[in-house]
């Protein structure tokens, strides 16, 4: 339940054209009165810190949490953004998926050593998907929540801050016009064309798409801004000669001063950056910045944006920030940053690559019960396996999800909110308002009762007893917590493992050696893996399942020893992450060791936590 909402009254912007085709529903008092006050405002909800990275006296975050939510979080702690970069979905109908490889068996990685084998050709070296979003979107509650991360960013957003959204062809010319509402048309910046590389194929009857979207607006006039020069272009350093001392000059003639002048190449900045980057390719697929994230940009790409929009010390924040390179770019560049994202594949990653980078940062997550599961688009997926009978119901109306059917009071409508819209997620008068007055009358008159379920709510009684004084209806509302549901869902992974002393060098240290690992999850990914693959299986692809060992320690993706405290935010004293191809990490150092099924540490170990492949993390404590 959100301890609070955090008002804030955006101005509307006089006279701003406004995009008509959707009704701004989402905190507004009337559907089209764009000058109406906010509703109630941005949740604001618990903030638990999960773990500290070094002194972090810059105030670095790694949020895990909604952007509205964490905007909420900053203005309440009086915190600005000078610059923000956002790469939110493009509404583009696509699946992201992150591969996740099978880990080598440390019981054989010995052998294989001495064999001298790669682990590349290895029968070993194998990987199955998992889905981390969809980008499906229904266009209408895209512009809505779209409009609702806007407002909320503007809030925290200083005087002087910039703001690019990266988008491209699906809904970019849509959102430019709500960047427009939002920010002000007299505050457009600049539209940024940037063209990639992509294999051209002839495969339709049109241009080939290589290139996305970046808009950028400042919140007022008084912005930073320090232009950026790229190198000449071969065509311009050709015009000029070579003078004895080896320098690149030209003759400026200048009729209207009456003469001319020497220009020294090494003397010009560069040529101007435009609008047109057409000079920055994607991230290559062996690219050393690479993170083996769907969505990846290329440092280059932020690394110009963060230095024409902000100076050393400023805030930068991406409240989509994916893998994490807007954050790790401002680091580089002297900046504070703020990563958001939801997923908790983007926080591992995100994490992960800042200690390689020797960062001092921390993570929070926001408590607003949208990560129970993993993220809300697993968990929306997962939602009608998880409530006992649920099922699809044509003749229903779309606001509810499905139906469960009962011998005595037969057909029971089923409400559940869409986690991936914060308005819905909370339940208060105007929302149970809504479905007393709108969805249940449009019910079958053999309806007898529904179900709401609910993830937030302001005060539970108080609801109830707006539904006992409403005489609208005789259907029974029953109200039922969502989080119920979801809690029994996670299960947590099993570990057996012993800690003992050891003095392998002149000083004594401790050592943890893991004997075996399950993670139901992950088995049931390998499971939905070796069915599909069994059934796309004929004599020119044979079937071949994904084994695992019965000690299981293929699944284990990351390891880390807690030495400083036995309870509360986490600190990594020692830590260990095996890479795809089975080699250890350790402490944020590459090596080309395998994995022995253990983890050491100077100091005593008070918690062991283990990351399996997926991206889940347990945590146990060590007697």
């Amino acid at each position: 339940m959100a301890i609070k909402y955090i008002p804030f009254f955006p101005d509307p912007i006089e006279g701003q054209a406004i995009l008509d085709n959707f009704k701004r529903t989402l905190k507004y008092k009337g559907a089209n009165d764009v000058r109406g006050n906010l509703r109630r405002g941005m949740p604001l909800y618990e903030m638990e810190k999960q773990e500290t990275v070094g002194e972090n006296k810059d105030g670095n975050m790694v949020i895990r949490g909604e952007c509205v939510s964490a905007c909420a979080y900053l203005k309440e702690q009086g915190i600005e953004v000078d610059l923000v970069y956002i790469d939110p979905p493009f509404a583009s109908g696509a699946d992201y998926a992150k591969k996740v490889y099978i880990r080598r068996n440390p019981k054989v990685a010995e052998a294989i050593a001495k064999a001298e084998q790669e682990l590349e050709t290895s029968e070993e070296f194998r990987a199955f998907e998992e889905k981390m979003y969809g980008d499906v979107w229904d266009k209408e509650k895209y512009l809505n929540w779209m409009y609702e991360n806007l407002m909320a960013i503007k809030s925290v957003m200083s005087e002087t801050a910039s703001i690019y959204v990266h988008l491209d062809w699906h809904i970019g010319h849509y959102v430019k016009v709500l960047l427009d509402e939002v920010f002000g048309e007299d505050f457009f910046l600049n539209e940024v064309v940037w063209g990639y590389f992509a294999f051209k194929r002839r495969t339709t009857k049109k241009f080939p798409q290589k290139h996305d979207t970046l808009y950028s607006y400042t919140k007022s006039e008084n912005y930073i801004w320090n232009t950026q020069f790229k190198p000449h272009s071969e065509e311009y350093v050709k015009r000029f000669k070579t003078d004895e001392n080896g320098r690149k000059y030209r003759d400026d003639v200048n009729p209207t001063a009456g003469g001319s002048r020497i220009i020294y190449l090494d003397e010009i900045e560069g040529d101007i950056v435009d609008s047109v980057w057409s000079d920055i390719p994607p991230v290559n697929p062996v690219a050393v910045e690479r993170a083996d994230y769907a969505t990846q940009k290329p440092e280059a790409l932020l690394e110009r944006i963060i230095k024409a929009s902000s100076n050393e010390n400023m805030i930068v924040a991406d409240f989509f920030g994916g893998s994490g390179v807007t954050a790790a770019v401002a680091n580089k560049l002297g900046r504070r940053f703020i990563h958001c994202d939801i997923g908790i594949n983007s926080i591992q990653t995100t994490r992960d690559r800042l200690i390689a980078d020797k960062v001092e940062f921390d993570v929070l997550e926001i408590k607003d019960g949208v990560s129970l599961y993993r993220n809300p688009i697993q968990t929306m997926e997962k939602i009608k396996s998880l409530i006992p009978g649920l099922k699809n119901e044509d003749d229903l109306d779309s606001f509810w999800e499905g139906a469960i059917s009962d011998s005595k009071l037969g057909t029971i409508p089923v409400y559940v909110p869409n986690l991936m819209d914060s308005s819905s997620k909370l339940l208060d008068v105007v929302m149970m308002n809504r479905i007393l007055h709108e969805a249940i009358p449009d019910l079958d008159s053999n309806i007898k009762k529904v179900i709401v379920y609910y993830v937030d709510i302001t005060d539970k009684t108080e609801i109830e007893k707006f539904i006992a004084d409403d005489d609208s209806t005789t259907i029974i509302i029953e109200l039922k917590d969502l989080k119920d549901i979801l809690d029994d869902v996670v299960i947590e992974d099993y570990a057996e493992f012993y800690c003992e002393q050891v003095q392998e060098t002149l000083i004594p240290g401790y050592k943890i050696t893991i004997n075996r690992f399950m993670s139901d999850r992950v088995n049931q990914k390998i499971d939905e893996y070796n069915q599909k693959s069994f059934a796309n299986s004929s004599e020119k692809r044979p079937y071949k399942p994904i084994v695992i060992s019965n000690e299981g320690l293929e699944l284990i993706e990351f390891l880390s020893v807690d030495c400083t405290a036995d309870s509360g935010e986490w600190h990594s004293d020692t830590e260990i992450k095996i890479d795809k191809l089975g080699y250890v990490i350790f402490n944020s150092t590459k090596t080309k060791d395998f994995w022995d099924g253990s983890i050491k540490s100077e100091e005593k170990p008070l918690r062991l936590k283990i990351r399996n492949i997926c991206g889940d993390e347990t945590v146990w404590m060590i007697s």
